[in-house]
């Protein structure tokens, strides 16, 4: 009887420690073994030859790789198969044997000659989507993708019957663009209660929200950093005792002049539990999205992250702007559009040349965005004509060359 004729018994294998033999090293290999190790298999590769990934995934003893032919005694001990080797012979040999073992097995090439289907699969927090179609792969994964879509956005909702786990997320939001927050930002947004919300944090991603999440933007909490940061920690708090499950949303990495740790020793320190979603902090992203890189070979091997917002000679400052002037990579300044012409006079006072090249992006990767090229001597000057303000973030290094060159 051809399998095709009756629809698939779904069913989720748990297969951590249990030997898993997959028949084949070329691409299909590659696709279904990270899946596999994500579920705890014991992993057997047996081909004669494999991709470059599945060899380093050998090397580093994640999986066993029995460089060779397939042989019967391969499934000793196997719970399950995947027949996907380049030859149909093989995969018919790999088949049969499974068959007589009573060992499900999947095969790449022909599914009629299968006993099992792979669904497409994708995951939305703790939950699995899997999608079977008869023999449609195309159709299948066209649906679990619009499924995860759904429950990103926020258009599926699994609020109702999700259990509300009270706690804190910390959650980085890129460098504003909505669409650079990474999934699991996304997702710990949705699965919110509340959502304390940063000036800089991509605004647009609150849009998507359910009705019933609190929104609280932190920028219109009591003024001064002391106060504000003090009321957030005191809401942060206050919620989760409530039962709730809060998310602070930021800019960038919360760790990267996020103030993020601040607020998870608040919370230890009340006993509440907090976890981090990093972001892509702003000192790398947004020169990216400008077209100009931190490093580059040749330029540049090393790049340092710098705050401005205290200028040279403050008391409360703890850059040392001569080592920064000495150094040969780029530096990246961020919140540093105020002070540039102390930080700028500064460097060039400990050595670095009045005529290194300087990038100033202003809202990067939003729709204003706007990047002014200038030298180190000229900087903020070209600044002020230019009417840039924050935020901005200020590379300076050869890369601007490498950048305006291309």
């Amino acid at each position: 009887m051809n399998p095709s004729d009756h629809p698939p018994y779904p069913v989720g294998l748990f297969l951590s420690g249990r030997r898993v033999v997959v028949v084949g090293g070329g691409n299909v290999a590659q696709r279904r073994v990270p899946g596999l190790l994500g579920a705890g298999a014991d992993v057997l590769v047996v081909s004669p030859r494999v991709t470059a990934a599945l060899e380093g995934l050998a090397l580093s003893g994640e999986i066993r790789w029995r460089e060779g032919g397939f042989r019967p005694d391969d499934l000793d001990d196997a719970w399950y198969v995947i027949a996907s080797a380049d030859v149909r012979e093989v995969n018919d040999l790999v088949s049969r044997e499974a068959e007589r073992r009573r060992i499900f097995c999947v095969r790449s090439d022909d599914a009629t000659q299968a006993t099992a289907w792979t669904p497409a699969v994708g995951r939305h927090g703790d939950l699995t989507v899997a999608v079977l179609g008869r023999r449609t792969p195309r159709r299948s994964a066209a649906l679990r993708d619009a499924i995860l879509d759904g429950l990103y956005d926020g258009r599926l909702s699994v609020s109702a019957v999700r259990e509300v786990t009270p706690g804190v997320t910390l959650v980085g939001g890129g460098p504003g663009d909505a669409d650079l927050v990474t999934t699991a930002g996304r997702r710990a947004l949705h699965e919110a209660d509340v959502v304390i919300a940063d000036r800089l944090a991509p605004r647009a991603v609150l849009d998507e929200l359910p009705a019933h999440v609190e929104v609280i933007d932190a920028a219109k909490l009591p003024r001064g950093r002391a106060a504000e940061q003090e009321e957030i920690n005191r809401l942060i708090v206050d919620r989760v005792r409530s039962g709730k499950h809060v998310v602070r949303f930021k800019g960038g990495d919360p760790f990267v002049f996020g103030r993020g740790f601040e607020e998870a020793l608040a919370c230890a320190e009340a006993g509440v539990p907090w976890r981090v979603v990093p972001g892509l902090t702003s000192a790398i992203s947004v020169p990216a999205v400008a077209g100009i890189p931190v490093t580059h070979r040749g330029v540049a091997h090393e790049f340092t992250v710098v705050s401005g917002h205290l200028p040279p000679g403050h008391p409360e400052s703890l850059v040392n702007w001569p080592a920064l002037a000495a150094l040969e990579g780029t530096l990246v300044l961020l919140m540093a559009i105020g002070n540039l012409a102390e930080i700028s006079a500064e460097l060039i006072k400990h050595g670095r040349p009045a005529e290194t090249s300087v990038a100033v992006i202003q809202d990067g990767s939003m729709p204003g965005e706007q990047v002014l090229f200038s030298r180190l001597k000229s900087a903020a000057d070209d600044v002020s004509r230019a009417g840039l303000r924050a935020p901005s973030v200020v590379v300076v290094g050869e890369v601007v060359d490498v950048a305006r060159s291309s």
